[in-house]
């Protein structure tokens, strides 16, 4: 009786579970629901409407990818622009750089691009008719320096924006009508600046600031509530004293801390999975190692934080007491693989150290590395994620340091992964660093190998093709299903690779130096190419050094867009 009874009691309770389980479910759902806007599961699910370019990266992966296939290797050949778009020269603030390095967005038909004065306009993406302009305000006294103006962010009904003079700001997107404008620091006091697309994700946006082992900087990540532009969380990549990492700052009585460095002046990316926020940093300051002894955490760094609260999951520093302005602040690319037989959840990052590095996402812990130039610093990355050997530049009495320590493998301009073809596309840099009796005597052209794009299959770090460009480039790259890689030079060609052989396919001039990141969308079917054209990287300033016969055209500030003929598409 009582077993029969206990078994009718177990049944009982297993079909009342059965429902509460149920109804958690739907509950949890709908929290979550509640919890990630609609903006951020649209961005998780970019692949769903490819027509949109809702993210600095077209996805929170940081692929800058593209489903869309119209344009093919097939056919590229055959696209031509169908409309221009000047983004106007900045005038009334002394230093400005001229010149358009922006991302532009697009969402539901309309593009939204940002001018190195950190103007923004929206425009009709299938025909570039102005829809609404909005003119940032600024200081009469400039107390800053200046870097550039790379995106914006959207979500939920409005375009985030972060300025040179440390602002950030949402503007109503039907409008153009500023819904809040805040003072994040002054320049003068940080000596930094904001110049990366803020991130928008799960009702926040999140922002970095830039800066150089040559200022007294101190890298911080920010998130602010989108609606209202409270500070929801602050991160600082320097330790405090007391706080753990700290004691990697010997002689913290100096108080160098205080302006280490760390910028953080590249956008992250998102894990929606794993509620993480995967973000680089920047070299410390000083320059001079001696007076920072220790690794100096977290500079030269990986971070993984928790998107809520902005508390430090895990890290891995990638340059240990970095001695060569070699950043980690670049992009962070999630990427589901097989290494080794195992499906695994990866972080693939490039750093300016010449190496790519490979972590498990969940936990940090690194998996492998490859060079995607030709790095003799160190003699390598040991099994443990860290360089063997490193020189000390100052040392050197006749030698050329590559990468160069002023501009790494790398810059501004970030790279490309392809689901269609499986591999990472970068570009490089190589340019060496020639010390003499450990004076630095500048940069000079890497002497064995040409500046590149190159395909590597990242699984493995293979290198599957190599294009060679006639100088550094300075635009990012754009992958899409169509089989192609779109990017641009300072000779103002803007191109179409191969995507699987490396092959020139197509190119056009634009007429100006192209620094920018090109982008992919479409409208009523029609797929269109958007890529800015006019130049004003920092890198590109130093060009007539190496190549003093070069003729580089004079800055613009123009967005041209291409698609196939109309009878075409």
């Amino acid at each position: 009786m009582n077993r029969a009874s206990n078994q009718g009691t177990h049944f009982l309770g297993f079909r009342e579970c059965a429902r509460l389980f149920l109804l958690c479910l739907i509950l949890g759902a709908a929290g979550v629901a509640k919890a990630q806007d609609a903006t951020t599961t649209r961005i998780e699910h970019a692949d769903k409407e490819p027509q949109n370019w809702l993210t600095f990266y077209g996805n929170y992966r940081g692929w800058s990818y593209s489903p869309l296939t119209q344009i093919s290797r097939e056919n590229v050949k055959r696209i031509a622009p169908v409309w221009a778009f000047p983004a106007g020269f900045p005038t009334g603030t002394a230093g400005l750089r001229p010149g358009l390095e922006a991302t532009p967005l697009v969402v539901d038909g309309v593009l939204y691009l940002e001018g190195m004065q950190n103007n923004v306009y929206a425009m009709d993406a299938a025909t570039g008719a102005s829809l609404w302009t909005y003119e940032y305000k600024w200081p009469e006294v400039k107390t800053f320096s200046i870097r550039g103006a790379r995106g914006l962010a959207y979500g939920d009904g409005r375009i985030y924006m972060g300025t040179q003079n440390n602002h950030i700001l949402a503007l109503d997107a039907k409008t153009g009508a500023e819904v809040w404008n805040i003072q994040i620091e002054e320049n003068s006091e940080c000596e930094c600046r904001i110049t990366e697309a803020p991130l928008y994700a799960k009702g926040k946006v999140f922002i970095g600031n830039a800066g150089s082992g040559y200022q007294a900087l101190r890298g911080h990540i920010n998130a602010y509530d989108a609606k209202s532009g409270t500070l929801v969380w602050h991160f600082e990549v320097i330790p405090a004293p007391g706080e753990p990492g700290a004691e990697t700052w010997a002689g913290a009585e100096n108080n160098y801390w205080k302006t280490g460095g760390g910028g953080t002046w590249f956008t992250g990316t998102y894990d929606a999975e794993m509620n993480l926020l995967y973000w680089g940093t920047g070299d410390p300051t000083p320059i001079d190692g001696k007076l920072r002894p220790g690794p100096n955490l977290y500079t030269a760094s990986l971070l993984a934080l928790d998107v809520d609260t902005g508390k430090l999951k895990w890290f891995f520093q990638e340059t240990p007491h970095d001695l060569y302005d070699y950043d980690s602040a670049a992009e962070p690319i999630i990427v589901d693989m097989e290494i080794a037989g195992h499906k695994r959840q990866v972080i693939v990052h490039p750093t300016k150290n010449g190496y790519t590095y490979l972590y498990d996402r969940e936990t940090g812990k690194f998996l492998r590395s490859f060079p995607y130039s030709t790095p003799n610093w160190t003699k390598g990355i040991d099994e443990h994620g860290s360089p063997i050997d490193p020189i000390v530049p100052k040392e050197q009495k006749d030698y050329l340091v590559c990468p160069s320590i002023h501009t790494g493998g790398r810059g501004i301009q970030h790279s490309a992964y392809s689901p269609h073809t499986g591999w990472w596309y970068t570009s490089d840099f190589e340019l060496c660093s020639h010390f003499i009796n450990g004076s630095d005597k500048g940069d000079e052209l890497n002497p064995t190998v040409p500046p590149n794009i190159s395909a590597f299959d990242p699984a493995t770090g293979k290198k599957e093709w190599t294009f060679n460009t006639k100088y550094y480039n300075m635009s990012s790259l754009l992958a899409t299903a169509g089989d192609l890689i779109f990017g641009g030079d300072l000779d103002g060609e803007v191109f179409a690779l191969d995507a699987r052989t490396g092959q020139k396919l197509w190119s056009f001039n634009t007429g100006g130096r192209i620094a920018s990141a090109p982008v992919s969308y479409s409208v009523n079917g029609r797929q269109y190419i958007a890529i800015g054209s006019g130049g004003g990287s920092e890198t590109e300033g130093r060009l007539s050094k190496y190549y003093p016969h070069a003729h580089i055209a004079q800055p613009a500030s123009t967005l041209f867009v291409f698609a196939l003929p109309e009878k075409e598409k």
